[in-house]
């Protein structure tokens, strides 16, 4: 669990932190470039939108990468779908399409992803 202040910094702080467990556990690139990407969205999110702290958790068993930003907001977040000229709000749009399944638990506060390894990887 990696626990960080609610600042735009920190974000590459998560970043570096799910690099490094993702090396740790020798997850395959191309899964450990999308685990970065949701991690980037999800913590961005959870700083510019939630409130306090905001805590970013990684499993992985099996295949199976699940991903957890949690922070103290209840208010759960929600897809939009921006136009051409909106600057913000492809977050969760990239994040449905990337991750194999998402959604939000813990009464609003925990936003979580689920990638899985391709096949005949470990």
């Amino acid at each position: 669990m990696v626990k960080l202040a609610p600042v735009e910094a920190d974000v590459a702080v998560a970043r570096r932190a799910t690099a490094d467990s993702l090396e740790r556990w020798a997850v395959p690139t191309s899964l450990s470039d999308e685990a970065r990407l949701i991690v980037s969205e999800l913590v961005t999110n959870a700083i510019v939108h939630g409130r306090g702290r905001v805590t970013l958790r990684l499993l992985q068993h099996d295949g199976i990468l699940r991903i957890e930003v949690n922070d103290e907001n209840s208010t759960p977040p929600q897809m939009r779908t921006p136009s051409d000229d909106d600057v913000h709000g492809r977050g969760l749009v990239l994040v449905d399409a990337i991750a194999h399944d998402w959604g939000v638990e813990d009464e609003g506060r925990t936003t979580w992803a689920v990638l899985r390894s391709p096949a005949g990887s470990p």
